[in-house]
């Protein structure tokens, strides 16, 4: 058996037990973090770096669209380096994400926020002893999300399915926090369905550079996929809205290019007619959506909760493309697993 990428392998194929672990430790503290969403802020902030960036721009735009609780996404760099453009007049809310719990930049951010007096922070982090999970008012640790690779998969889908079960009980949503049970077996599924189509796509050499469309809640998750194409396999792979795509971006269509649609139920036909357009131009199109898609999801879940599953498919075609390029998934070009500035 080939051992390149087996941890990163194994990482992608145990998210939905992951997710479950995850649950759990969500649930032992509804009481306390119910709480929060009565706590009268005037925005939430989200933070991260790299990966859980996307993770809070996806988290951001979920929140406002579930609670109407004004919500942004930003990187832990802008808020440390440049607090003047990043923070809004009121309290606030910082919600902070990592993997590793030591990225330099989120520990700076953090602290600056609270030397600031700022508001209060919570922490969404997968190791109980590294700095970030002490340093919050409330600490939320997921070991569940813990890895051995320095491509996150594994680590991202966790911590954004808390943000996700966040949302839904700030917004008083239980029917959507009880739902998120049933992310487990749609998740075992879904990877179990996808695989051959996932490892066909990646180990096409015809491709010679990838698009990710995702809208709402779903473009930091276009953004996540995407630079997982471009750790694990070096290859040329962009991110955009929907919409977007069609103002400048479609030119760089060819009959060599993937577009990946992460399409929605609720703009399902404006987002189609993009697709469409990008088939027409040349270029090969895959569909993930609930249904009626390439990739059907078969959740029967709401779509707020269901979005994680947009995941799976896009690391599998990234780590097979990996694969073929004689690359190794565990193992990316230039890239440490934690960022420390000196």
């Amino acid at each position: 058996m080939d051992e390149r990428g087996r941890y990163t392998r194994d990482e992608i194929l145990t998210q939905p037990a992951a997710w479950a672990a995850a649950l759990d430790v969500l649930e032992a503290q509804r009481r306390d973090l119910a709480s929060l969403g009565q706590g009268g802020y005037a925005q939430v902030l989200f933070t991260g770096c790299g990966s859980t960036y996307y993770a809070a721009l996806a988290a951001a735009a979920l929140l406002q669209e579930l609670s109407g609780m004004t919500a942004r996404g930003l990187p832990a760099s802008e808020l440390w380096l440049y607090p003047r453009s990043s923070f809004f007049v009121g309290r606030t809310l910082l919600i902070a994400l990592s993997r590793s719990g030591e990225t330099t930049e989120t520990l700076q951010a953090c602290a600056a926020f609270a030397e600031a007096g700022r508001g209060d922070l919570l922490t969404l982090s997968c190791y109980a002893d590294r700095p970030l999970a002490g340093m919050g008012k409330w600490n939320i640790v997921l070991p569940s999300g813990q890895e051995r690779s320095i491509a996150q998969t594994r680590a991202f889908s966790t911590l954004y399915l808390a943000t996700v079960w966040l949302a839904a009980l700030w917004a008083g949503m239980d029917d959507l926090t009880q739902g998120m049970r049933r992310l487990e077996d749609r998740g075992s599924r879904l990877l179990a369905r996808s695989a051959a189509l996932a490892s066909g796509l990646g180990r096409d050499e015809g491709f010679d550079r990838f698009y990710w469309l995702g809208s709402g809640p779903r473009y930091g998750l276009a953004c996540e996929v995407s630079l997982k194409m471009k750790e694990m396999s070096l290859s040329h792979s962009e991110p955009f809205h929907f919409m977007e795509f069609r103002h400048g971006p479609k030119s760089m269509l060819t009959p060599s290019a993937l577009v990946v649609g992460l399409r929605s139920s609720v703009q399902a036909g404006r987002e189609a007619a993009v697709l469409k357009d990008a088939a027409a131009l040349g270029a090969r199109v895959l569909t993930i959506a609930e249904d009626q898609a390439d990739v059907t999801l078969e959740s029967g879940l709401d779509e707020a909760i269901r979005n994680v599953l947009y995941l799976p498919v896009g690391q599998l075609i990234a780590f097979e493309r990996s694969l073929a390029r004689g690359l190794d998934p565990d193992l990316p070009h230039h890239l440490d697993a934690v960022v420390r500035l000196t």
